[in-house]
């Protein structure tokens, strides 16, 4: 059977109620402790969490692309309790209690509205990539009250405009009544330069005159847990 063969059918995929949360710190205190225990008690906390169907992603360094922040979670799970669990639990680790908390936006995967094949990356269990980038963003009042077609035919040309990309994976999923924002973006790659031309590419779309909001960005390195503690202050 191949890989591709193997994975779950769109189909199947949208009936899936999965949450995600992407969750930034920034180190608030020099870690005090030996810096392998310290990466070794948040490694067991990750191996217990996924002992509950609470998968890590991803962790990303983020130190230098934002002067407020300097690491970020990224987690996916059944329940939003269960994400809430493994945040209140990394939070009274030893790196936890040294860090601040910088934000913080929980989602969930719905099927898209026009393009039922539109699965995002993490729920498709693609390998993740060496980067990610990470936005929430809030349409236009109007867009909402448009005919069907007419953000159909937007949503078909952004969709067009991104085909020379196929290598930057997207994760849109639904935050709606979660946070302070309808929609969360993540974009994945290997290599940071196409997430930016990318990005670029799609400011030209004509869907983004109905674009409100979409920022903070959040984008990183994705790294080991030990190496990520190793390189903080």
């Amino acid at each position: 059977m191949t890989q591709d063969a193997a994975r779950p059918k769109a189909r199947d995929l949208n009936q899936v109620i999965r949450y995600t949360m992407w969750s930034v710190f920034q180190a608030s205190a020099p870690v005090t402790g030996a810096r392998d225990a310290v990466g070794e008690e948040v490694e067991e906390l990750l191996e217990q969490a996924a002992g509950k169907d609470v998968v890590t992603r991803g962790l990303y360094d983020v130190g230098g692309f934002r002067a407020d922040a300097d690491f970020m979670f990224w987690w996916h799970a059944p329940t939003a309790e269960a994400l809430q669990e493994v945040y209140s639990r990394f939070r009274r680790t030893e790196l936890g209690r040294h860090s601040r908390p910088v934000w913080s936006a929980m989602a969930l995967h719905r099927p898209a509205e026009f393009n039922k094949s539109h699965i995002p990356a993490f729920l498709a269990e693609e390998e993740p990539r060496a980067y990610v980038c990470v936005y929430p963003f809030v349409r236009s009042l109007e867009w909402y009250l448009l005919e069907d077609s007419e953000r159909r035919a937007m949503l078909a040309e952004h969709g067009r405009m991104a085909r020379d990309y196929p290598d930057v994976r997207a994760n849109t999923v639904s935050s709606f009544a979660l946070s302070d924002y309808e929609w969360m973006l993540a974009f994945e790659a290997d290599e940071l330069h196409r997430i930016v031309d990318l990005m670029r590419t799609l400011r030209g779309a004509e869907a983004r005159r109905h674009t409100r909001l979409e920022i903070p960005f959040y984008t990183g390195t994705r790294k080991p847990v030990r190496e990520l503690v190793a390189d903080l202050p």
